[in-house]
């Protein structure tokens, strides 16, 4: 690896970085996604030389696989022991429905389905995390991801505010069934603490734990993946290849098995994580980078309006069922 011809690309990134991370201080959308926001901006303002291309390039591809690999440590399977069936069923059941209604959006809209699905797969599980985590599995354009990533970042910023006003108000849901509300429709970690916490400690907490229940199924998800995009060999009868299991898949499992087996003291589990959410902030940089004006306008508002309605689905589906029958 040629470290002088990727550094500039990278430092880059870094300061783009850095910058997102001071301005998500004060701007409620996030770091990841304000990376991707400067991103845009700078590739498209300035005329950056070739010589940045390829630390741009290693960025994307390897700073976000190596993240990937490191969000594992946010699984801890123990949790579910903290909810019952019930619940834990109910926000499969969600989560299905928000990923299959964006499936059935893209054929009704004669949208791109793959960023239909990212779209989904955002508002259903865990955000940008989920994202990235899935994108290279399911083959999407940068352009996609970019634009999925900033779309449900806004949707979930807005949905802070939103949540605990239908729930706690409008509906008249106590502490529990607000909680899980919250956690089971909001996408970002942050987005879930914030809305559950302005309701109640307690509705916070319950939030919490719903929220970290959604985060375990991007693991089922991405297998399920695995085997819907597996490659076709062509011959005289159709046969399918197993699934490549992609590295950074393998270490995001691996990483799994850190918190869930307690193989690491705390402090140890909460560095990795701070390493895998600022390598994920450099590589929506580098995405950001690579993403042309041309492209959001070609399909922004589309997607928008398809995420918009995703989010509403999922926040009607969940909150009726909490309403009629936990």
């Amino acid at each position: 690896m040629n470290f002088v011809k990727i550094g500039y690309g990278v430092i880059l990134c870094l300061i783009i970085g850095i910058i997102a991370l001071y301005l998500s201080s004060f701007i409620p959308l996030g770091a990841v996604a304000i990376a991707i926001v400067l991103g845009i901006i700078i590739g498209n303002i300035l005329k950056l030389g070739e010589k940045f291309n390829p630390g741009i390039s290693f960025s994307e591809k390897h700073i976000l696989s190596f993240a990937i690999a490191l969000m594992g440590v946010n699984l801890n399977f123990t949790i579910l022991q903290e909810l019952g069936i019930k619940t834990v069923f109910f926000v499969i059941i969600a989560m299905g429905v928000t990923i299959s209604s964006a499936v059935i959006l893209s054929k009704i809209f004669n949208f791109n389905p793959k960023l239909a699905l990212l779209l989904g797969i955002g508002n259903g599980v865990c955000g940008s995390s989920a994202i990235a985590a899935t994108e290279k599995i399911i083959g999407t354009e940068k352009e996609d991801v970019g634009l999925s990533v900033a779309i449900v970042n806004f949707l979930g910023t807005i949905g802070i505010f939103l949540l605990p006003f239908i729930t706690n108000i409008v509906l008249g849901f106590g502490d529990l069934k607000s909680g899980i509300a919250i956690g089971n429709t909001l996408q970002a970690v942050g987005q879930v603490v914030a809305a559950g916490f302005s309701i109640s400690p307690e509705a916070g907490h319950i939030a919490t734990i719903v929220k970290m229940t959604r985060i375990l199924m991007l693991f089922p998800l991405v297998l399920v993946l695995l085997f819907s995009f597996k490659e076709k060999i062509k011959g005289d009868k159709q046969k399918f290849k197993l699934p490549k299991m992609p590295v950074f898949i393998i270490g995001f499992i691996l990483f799994s098995l850190i918190p869930t087996l307690h193989l690491l003291p705390k402090e140890s589990i909460e560095m990795i994580k701070k390493i895998s959410h600022y390598s994920l902030i450099i590589a929506m940089a580098g995405i950001g980078l690579r993403i042309t004006l041309k492209s959001i306008l070609s399909s922004g508002k589309m997607a928008l309006q398809i995420a918009s309605i995703i989010f509403l689905i999922q926040i009607l589906f969940s909150t009726a069922i909490i309403y009629f029958l936990l």
